[in-house]
Formats: structure tokens, C-alpha cells, sequence
């Protein structure tokens, strides 16, 4: 277990990472030992931080729950970050690319909640009765540490991406308001286009076979310390899609079919 003072370090050299807009090597080379636990208190210091600043949460990501995001970053454990409420883009505006540190873009679905939701053992189906609404999601990541660090080829740990709040960013919300029970959300799925080329396509069953699981998979996750999910917050249950670089001068479009479009230009 890292030591109070280590995990304060941690953190501040994340923090300082975001605001210099420089990435730093992987934590995990500093801090060998570094475990789940660890991982976790280092975010939670990081955002207290944030919020102690003025920032408010509204909600959770749950990351890396799709096969596709697990092999295109080779980790294999999902993830959880805090979702804050700076990082809320509207859709169909203008983000500048220059303000995050390898910025990447994922597609997936979020859940907005109606009823509280805790426990270790919550199934789909309580997920489902708990949820107001479903709506189309972009995320925008960006790694503050290196996802491979371009002097040693040291390939940063499931620890590295958590610590870093899950590389959270940035979201933006599609328009549609989707009831859960009037859909098969597991066939919901989109296309993304980068600066009108097609990229990459999925559906929803790529998240543990229906998104539904990510948000299964968290609570269980905050069960043991007596934390839920709460009515209002924006729950993102993972992409569906491996991520897409993003820079200056791209336009983004995620084409939901009958549930819309999210269109986002960086500049």
C-alpha cells in the first residue's frame, strides 16, 4: 500500500500533467507496487481535489468493457472514473484539441438514472427499472500518462488508466431521450465517421453482451464501501468502438441511425 504522501505525489503529478498539457510516464514506474487500491485512492484524491475547486459530479464511466477497448489498449479489466461537470460538451459544437494530451474519441451509450441503484449483486433488469432514459454518448479520453512511453516502450498498467481517472475528458450527449424498455439495446449501435470517412462501427452487445452489464459492474464495484448510484447521474456504460485519435481541424460525426447524430468539430 502506498503511503498517504505517495498518493498525494501521484495525483499532483497528474493534476499538473492536465494543466501543462504534458504527458508524464506511467505511474507505475515510479510506484512499482502500486495496486487496485492504490490506484483508486489516487484518483479519489485527484478529484477531491477538482471538486474542492469548484467542480461538481455528475455522474460515472465505466471504461474498458468492450473487447474492442480492452484489445486496443491490452488491458483486460474494466474500469471506473468520476464524470465531472466541466467535461460536458454540447452537441454540434466546437472543441479545441489543444487542451488534452492525446486526445481519442469513443461511442457508446449513456444511462441516466430515475431511482437509486447499489449493491453487489444488482442485475440487468434492476438497471433497467432504475434507468429514466438512454441516450447516445461520445467520449472524449485523454491519457495524461504515456500509453507507452516513447523512451523505454514501457506499456502503462490497468493501475496507470485508473489512477488517471480513467482518462476522462470530456462528453457529449446526443438528442434523443431512449426509453429502455422500448428498444433491444444490445442491437442499438453506431457508425463514426472522422472528417466524413467511416472509422469505425459497433453495437451496444459489445459491452459484456448488453451495456446494462457496465453499470451492473460498477456498483458491485462500489458495493463494499457503501456507495451507489444515484437518481440523475449520467452513467457511461462503456464504448462500444476502439478509440479514434483525434487533433486540430477534424470533424467528428456518430451516426445513431433512428436515435440521431452526435457531431463535434476540434479545432
Amino acid at each position: 500500500m502506498l503511503t498517504e504522501q505517495q498518493i498525494a505525489d501521484a495525483a499532483e503529478q497528474l493534476h499538473e500533467a492536465e494543466r501543462q498539457r504534458v504527458q508524464i510516464p506511467a505511474l507505475t514506474l515510479s510506484y512499482p507496487d502500486m495496486d487496485l487500491g492504490d490506484a483508486y485512492r489516487v484518483q479519489k484524491h485527484w478529484v477531491d481535489q477538482k471538486i474542492a475547486a469548484g467542480d461538481k459530479v455528475i455522474g460515472y464511466k465505466i471504461g474498458l468493457t468492450s473487447r474492442a477497448m480492452q484489445m486496443a489498449v491490452n488491458i483486460d479489466t474494466p474500469d471506473y472514473g468520476v464524470l465531472l461537470d466541466h467535461m460536458l460538451y454540447p452537441n454540434g459544437g466546437t472543441i479545441s484539441a489543444g487542451d488534452f494530451t492525446d486526445p481519442r474519441i469513443e461511442v457508446e451509450f449513456a444511462f441516466v438514472l430515475r431511482q437509486p441503484l447499489f449493491g453487489e449483486n444488482v442485475t440487468v433488469e434492476q438497471v433497467m427499472a432504475a434507468t429514466d432514459y438512454v441516450v447516445p454518448a461520445l467520449e472524449l479520453i485523454a491519457a495524461r500518462s504515456y500509453r507507452t512511453d516513447p523512451n523505454t516502450g514501457y506499456t502503462r498498467k490497468v493501475f496507470d488508466t485508473i489512477a488517471d481517472n480513467a482518462a476522462n475528458a470530456g462528453i457529449i450527449l446526443g438528442e434523443s431521450r431512449i426509453d429502455p424498455n422500448s428498444v433491444d439495446l444490445p442491437w442499438a449501435g453506431a457508425a463514426l465517421y472522422l472528417n466524413g470517412e467511416i472509422e469505425e462501427t459497433g453495437l451496444a452487445a459489445g459491452v459484456m453482451g448488453h451495456p446494462a452489464h457496465g453499470i451492473r459492474w460498477v456498483c458491485k464495484r462500489f458495493a463494499p464501501w457503501g456507495i451507489g448510484l444515484e437518481p440523475g447521474q449520467v452513467i457511461l456504460a462503456g464504448s462500444f468502438t476502439r478509440p479514434v485519435a483525434v487533433r486540430a481541424g477534424d470533424r467528428i460525426r456518430a451516426d445513431y441511425g433512428p436515435f440521431g447524430e452526435i457531431n463535434v468539430t476540434f479545432q
